[in-house]
């Protein structure tokens, strides 16, 4: 894909699109913080309750720290792993005086750095997302773009097809608690997890 390319994606974003993106995992949609009405869009694409947040994906640890984030050990050793950037998300408390305005009504978030080109150079061209698997609620998300498109309330204002994507998604470690908790066992086992963790 040429740079071009990346950053007309990045531009559609920005400017209120939600796209349908390949991930490290599943098939996703992202959309900007900044857009309320795009956010709304996003939940009756795939049918989501308002009540649940949506993950955020940023490119790299300093983005962690503009969010606001808190950093606690755990979170810590999860970010030395091997898996980051990769296929585990986190669940990080918030410090509020630090969180953007757009977290502001937020006391945690899921977050994940992602193990793939494409989304780390769009990150950077865009800042942190909001990206949920691209699947209506409560469904299995497809391989393949065009089924996951498919399978929404409606469709996305962009869809960038890659090719077949993974079944499973991330590994969610809430790192809030102590000791951390696996919230969803997805690409990187439970059995990994506690092993990185404790030692075990």
């Amino acid at each position: 894909m040429t740079a071009t390319a990346y950053h007309e994606i990045a531009q559609q974003i920005t400017s209120g699109a939600v796209a349908l993106v390949p991930t490290d995992t599943v098939y996703g949609l992202a959309v900007s913080p900044a857009h309320p009405q795009s956010i709304q869009k996003l939940y009756r694409l795939k049918k989501r309750a308002m009540a649940k947040n949506l993950p955020i994906m940023v490119a790299d640890e300093a983005s962690l720290e503009e969010l606001g984030a808190d950093l606690n050990p755990a979170a810590k050793r999860m970010l030395d792993s091997r898996w980051m950037p990769g296929p585990v998300s986190l669940v990080l408390s918030l410090k509020p005086k630090k969180a953007p305005d757009w977290l502001r009504y937020r006391d945690e978030i899921a977050v994940r750095i992602p193990n793939h080109t494409f989304m780390l150079k769009l990150l950077r061209l865009t800042g942190p997302l909001l990206v949920t698997s691209a699947n209506r609620s409560g469904q299995a998300t497809p391989a393949e773009a065009s089924d996951a498109a498919q399978q929404l309330a409606g469709q996305p204002d962009l869809i960038v097809d890659l090719g077949p994507r993974q079944l499973v998604p991330s590994t969610l470690v809430n790192c809030r608690t102590m000791p951390p908790k696996i919230e969803r066992i997805g690409v990187v086992s439970a059995e990994d997890i506690e092993k990185h963790l404790y030692g075990r």
